[in-house]
């Protein structure tokens, strides 16, 4: 991605293969059950308010996500509380404040959902994570 506009939008199915890969290339490994799993939760799932974004340019090309959780409590009454899973932004696109913009449009959108709170864990070891 040149330095181009981005917009940051609901996470849709056909998004997959992008997040994966972008998933892979900052992990430097593959997690394929993880991803399915929560693109299961985030596409399939009836229990799951959908919160994950992707960052895209101009021309449609995903640089960044965001995914997370917001469970729908009992009578579709969603809990107060909601998780960060995961956040990936492609190496060739970093440092341009994508991350930065996926996390304020993630907690934007959460809070017109009514959500107080967000979990996350990180690895205290991981220096970069820890400043989250």
């Amino acid at each position: 991605m040149q330095e181009r506009a981005i917009r940051i939008r609901r996470m849709q199915v056909e998004d997959f293969d992008a997040v994966v890969g972008i998933d892979e290339k900052v992990l430097k490994s593959a997690r394929p059950e993880y991803n399915e799993l929560k693109f299961e939760k985030l596409f399939i799932s009836r229990e799951y308010l959908p919160t994950s974004l992707v960052a895209e340019d101009e021309d449609g090309t995903v640089g960044g996500f965001i995914m997370g959780e917001l469970y729908m409590g009992g009578y579709g009454i969603a809990r107060e509380g909601a998780t960060l899973g995961s956040i990936g932004v492609d190496p060739d696109c970093q440092q341009r404040g994508i991350g930065e913009q996926l996390m304020n449009a993630f907690f934007d959108h959460l809070g017109d959902l009514g959500v107080q709170k967000v979990n996350t864990l990180v690895d205290r070891n991981d220096d970069q994570r820890m400043r989250l």
